[in-house]
């Protein structure tokens, strides 16, 4: 029997990450809607455009599966959209038929994960879904259900901060070079609308990955590099905030 399951996540790097780590577990990508597992259809979109705007983007999720593993990863476009995209999708399909169901998000601003995780179960309460008592933990119920806050459930930081970490070990001579190049930007010829992204608190952290991410593959997104370059390796999956993901998401699935 396929066990189902549902990965919503902040925004599409941190999906492809997700789906990096999955894979390392022998699930592949589904690229044909014929080959999808029925249950996921009512998740795909129907109708161009969604909701008249010719801009917004399809929100599809992206789907993996092997013989036994079925997987939906959902990007939600936002914090502020994470809970709404569970409710609209379990509008759709029935969680009673899903063996676990995850958020997985940064904890960049000025609230510390354990408040982060906090205002996130007392939006979720309404869906009445068997709620883990701890960040980082999953409740082993039906649904399984869990939280996990980049880069390790205990400090502040986002996905960025686990690449720097793999950088130091598979790429110390870009990241020493994207750092000081990063660091050495005279700001005093920029306006305050050229800073406003870098000048987040994770603006400098992004701004050194995407400086790596344009040697690596000149002109492509992070999602290439990420599928392509040496950012998940032997080297790195021992590196704890990795570790700790990779054990959540085999807990979320029931990957064996």
């Amino acid at each position: 029997m396929v066990k189902y399951s549902y990965i919503v996540a902040e925004g599409p790097q941190d999906i492809e990450f997700l789906i990096c780590l999955l894979k390392l577990s022998g699930l592949r990508r589904v690229t044909k809607l014929s080959a999808l597992d029925s249950f996921w259809e009512p998740l795909v979109p129907k109708t161009f455009p969604i909701d008249d705007d010719l801009m917004k983007r399809v929100p599809v999720p992206t789907f993996l599966k092997n013989d036994q593993l079925s997987i939906a990863l959902h990007s939600a476009i936002g914090i502020t959209r994470l809970a709404n995209t569970v409710e609209e999708s379990l509008a759709l399909i029935p969680s009673s038929e899903i063996f676990g169901i995850a958020f997985v998000l940064d904890a960049d601003s000025s609230e510390t994960p354990l408040e982060r995780f906090t205002a996130l179960i007392n939006k979720i309460r309404p869906l009445r879904l068997p709620l883990p008592s701890k960040l980082g933990e999953v409740a082993n119920s039906s649904p399984r259900f869990g939280i996990f806050i980049m880069p390790n459930n205990r400090i502040p930081g986002t996905l960025e901060d686990i690449l720097l970490e793999c950088a130091n070990l598979n790429y110390p001579d870009l990241l020493q070079l994207a750092s000081n190049y990063v660091s050495s930007i005279n700001t005093d010829q920029l306006t305050e609308k050229d800073l406003h992204e870098l000048n987040k608190l994770a603006g400098k952290n992004k701004a050194v990955i995407s400086s790596i991410t344009s040697i690596l593959k000149p002109g492509r997104t992070l999602q290439v590099s990420l599928q392509d370059n040496r950012w998940l390796n032997e080297q790195t999956l021992n590196l704890e905030s990795i570790n700790l993901m990779k054990k959540f998401l085999e807990q979320i699935t029931g990957v064996a």
